[in-house]
């Protein structure tokens, strides 16, 4: 069986892949420069955003690009999604403030 669903690694030495689409719980083929051929999405991931290829735990450097993009403020199962609500900015510390889903700002008041 084919797997259609598919996400980009960009470096070997990553721990986290983006989704090419969006991805439902199950198989995700891996592309790019990839640790292996495949992996298993554990809930959905939107288009765009970042799936963990192993385990990660709490104080844990996210790695994308071959460099520490992120660091895990919880627990984070392989195949989850790598987003706000788990992880925080090393490069932005006001991404602590934005809505998870639609990355507006919390923090902000407009009238």
């Amino acid at each position: 069986m084919e797997i259609r669903q598919r996400a980009f690694q960009i470096e070997e030495i990553d721990n986290v892949a983006t989704a090419l689409e969006e991805l439902p719980p199950g198989p995700v083929r891996l592309l790019g420069d990839v640790c292996r051929a495949e992996t298993e999405a554990v809930q959905k991931i939107p288009k765009g955003h970042k799936i963990a290829l192993r385990d990660m735990a709490a104080g844990e450097d996210i790695i994308k690009y071959g460099v520490r993009i992120a660091r895990a403020v919880k627990d984070i199962r392989a195949g989850e999604w790598v987003h706000l609500h788990n992880i925080r900015s090393v490069y932005d510390e006001r991404s602590s403030h934005l809505d998870v889903m639609t990355g507006a700002p919390k923090d902000t008041r407009y009238e």
